[in-house]
């Protein structure tokens, strides 16, 4: 007798939806897997899901579609299930796809942990966040020094960001250098996660194929850093669950999918960047944690901002360039790059809409709020040629970057750039130590 299959489509942004493929429909007999959509990122609709990575019951790969034609697809393919599989997003936001996928006909499904995550033989530490842009990457790089500085052997695994159109060549991704950067592609988004490891003489993995990432991470390391990234929560169980709070945007942790589940489940949440927030706003993100995680411990972080060169942003005509993912669909309206402007009292920091071409004046047309940053977007090389193109048609004296990297590596520019670097303050690096000493001590003694 033949089992009838349930057809299935995911719904994703080249990230959680193929893990979740991977973990649990690859080969699941009782799922067909008819085709995954995209959305948010430039061009991954229109490839395939690689044969190398599909698996035996996919010997012709799994094509990848838009979102846009979801409607049709269920209905052309007759679906049964929708599995939504991305994250950073209001609840009304989510509601409203599960009602486009109802109405067409289908049910829709978020998996869970239970599911998705996997297990590892190594000791895991999980940092997420409620929000893109919280300072959670700052935060496990702090954890991975410390647990350096006691002797030990660490990798972190960052969550993935496939973005070069051959799948193939990312299925497990290290880095360790400069040329591993350039050996995969990597955009600017990339680079801003790996660059600062590499920097400090550290290693990440990331890629499509987390089981295999694991391995390869257990093999040199005896504690893992999951590094959570799009406010999703881990790929891995871990034995420690640390959540990063942002009172710059206050309510966002009980109003954003999946970041309450990261704040819910948190046993350590930090609320980040105290130093420069309201202390009201302060009070509210600490009254809704208290509400739906009243078990959890609660840190006050520090982000401090540093610039080089300080002095040559006073009185300056400035262009602000800001972390690409914290302030599009972070939807914060400043980063660290207008902290550092206007804590060195620039004259002005100039409007760049109007010197935006092509998909970065898209960018701006599509996240209305950003109206004095530029976001460093980079998904391939038209975009990065399009974002030099913009920096170089601005009217301004100066440039002060808030991004992670230092673009001067990816892009020629007519006019200075200075870089704006963060990093933890001296009493949350403090209260990281006594947490990491505390986590060797039931973890690795």
């Amino acid at each position: 007798m033949i089992t009838k299959k349930t057809k299935i489509i995911i719904m994703g942004a080249a990230g959680r939806d193929f893990h979740n493929f991977n973990v649990y429909f690859r080969n699941n007999k009782e799922y067909e897997v008819v085709a995954f959509t995209a959305t948010q990122i430039p061009d991954i609709a229109g490839r395939k899901y690689p044969t190398e990575l599909s698996g035996e019951l996919y010997p012709d790969g799994i094509p990848i579609y838009s979102e846009d034609e979801l409607t049709n697809l269920i209905k052309k393919f007759n679906i049964d299930e929708v599995i939504f599989a991305y994250s950073d997003l209001t609840y009304s936001y989510v509601m409203k796809k599960s009602a486009i996928v109802n109405a067409a006909g289908a049910d829709f499904t978020l998996l869970g942990p239970k599911n998705t995550m996997i297990k590892s033989k190594k000791p895991v530490i999980a940092v997420c966040a409620v929000r893109t842009g919280c300072g959670k990457s700052q935060i496990s790089r702090k954890i991975f020094e410390l647990f350096r500085k006691k002797g030990l052997k660490v990798a972190s695994i960052r969550h993935p960001m496939p973005y070069d159109k051959d799948l193939t060549t990312q299925i497990c991704q290290r880095f360790a250098s400069y040329s591993d950067l350039d050996k995969y592609n990597c955009t600017i988004e990339e680079r801003e996660e790996y660059e600062p490891y590499i920097d400090m003489g550290g290693v990440i993995f990331s890629g499509v194929d987390y089981e295999k990432i694991l391995l390869e991470a257990e093999k040199e390391a005896d504690v893992i850093i999951w590094d959570g990234g799009n406010n999703d929560f881990s790929f891995y169980k871990s034995n420690l669950l640390i959540t990063l709070a942002d009172p710059h945007r206050p309510g966002h942790e009980i109003s954003y999918y999946p970041g309450e589940v990261n704040a819910i489940a948190a046993d350590i949440i930090i609320i980040n960047k105290v130093n420069t927030a309201k202390r009201e706003d302060i009070e509210t993100v600490r009254k809704n944690i208290v509400k739906i995680n009243p078990e959890s411990k609660i840190i006050n972080g520090i982000s401090s901002v540093d610039v080089e060169n300080p002095e040559l942003i006073t009185g300056k005509r400035v262009l602000v360039i800001e972390d690409g993912p914290t302030v599009t669909h972070g939807g914060m309206k400043y980063g660290a790059g207008i902290v550092a402007a206007k804590d060195n009292n620039a004259k002005e920091i100039i409007d760049p809409r109007r010197f935006a071409v092509g998909s970065i004046k898209e960018t701006f047309d599509k996240y209305s709020h950003m109206t004095n940053v530029l976001p460093a977007m980079g998904y391939g090389k038209n975009q990065i040629d399009e974002l030099e193109q913009t920096i170089n048609n601005a009217d301004c004296d100066i440039v002060v970057s808030g991004t992670p990297i230092d673009l001067n590596r990816i892009i020629k520019t007519n006019k200075k750039i200075l870089r704006v670097k963060y990093d933890v303050g001296k009493s949350t690096s403090d209260e990281l130590e006594k947490i990491v000493n505390d986590f060797i001590k039931k973890n690795l003694s």
